[in-house]
């Protein structure tokens, strides 16, 4: 990797470790329904006419969604591979016996110095982030040495950067056909060939009204910590 590959590889690093002070309790608690229909944990399929090169064919796992805006990881745009030990060279810490890849994706165009990892719940930290009952996701540096050490969690996604929408932005959009809503299937999260993420996703769409979302009332502390801002 060159110099500068080098140094901005420790930027994202660091950022990602400054992400872990980030989380912070940002959606109602169990004594206080939604005003609105929350769409955490569900996908949104980018049209096929979606006007916003940015989000062809984007699949976006909503982690918040409230009376503030939303906050997506985009999860089928994979940018290539880095060694694990290379986050760890970067920032000038010993990186032990960390061996093995990780693919890296994009996950939107927002702080792209920012690092998240969505992965299967079987995985924990004290600021791990229970997205659904089937999908978490971690913002700290830990998880990479956990990886690493084949002590971190069993589905990971890595992505950096995120997409996020204004109050009221995102249901806008929706009422505008730009997206459609579909079930976060871990399978499609994690093991589908991410050139056909898109097109599965798009026929598994069960919402295209933000309209037609059930309202669901968020119960005790899975959700209760998320970005506090976007």
């Amino acid at each position: 990797m060159s110099a500068t590959g080098l140094r901005r590889l420790g930027f994202i690093v660091a950022a990602f470790v400054l992400q872990t002070a980030r989380v912070r309790a940002a959606l109602p608690g169990p004594d206080e329904a939604p005003a609105r229909p929350s769409l955490a944990g569900q996908l949104l399929v980018a049209a096929p006419w979606m006007g916003d090169p940015r989000f062809e064919r984007a699949v976006i796992l909503i982690v918040k969604h409230g009376p503030g805006g939303a906050i997506g990881i985009v999860i089928n745009k994979p940018i290539g591979e880095q060694p694990l030990a290379s986050f760890f060279n970067a920032l000038g810490q010993k990186n032990g016996d960390v061996t093995g890849n990780v693919r890296v994706f994009s996950g939107g165009p927002v702080q792209p110095e920012l690092g998240f990892v969505v992965h299967s719940p079987d995985y924990r930290r004290p600021e791990t982030v229970a997205i659904t009952d089937r999908l978490s996701m971690t913002s700290s540096i830990a998880i990479l040495r956990d990886i690493g050490d084949k002590r971190g969690p069993a589905k990971v996604l890595l992505a950096f950067g995120y997409a996020g929408w204004g109050p009221d932005q995102l249901e806008h959009e929706i009422e505008e056909r730009a997206w459609g809503i579909a079930e976060a299937d871990p399978t499609l999260v994690f093991d589908e060939d991410r050139d056909n993420v898109w097109d599965v996703a798009w026929k598994r769409r069960t919402q295209n009204s933000y309209l037609e979302i059930p309202k669901v009332r968020i119960e005790g502390s899975g959700l209760q910590q998320i970005l506090s801002r976007p």
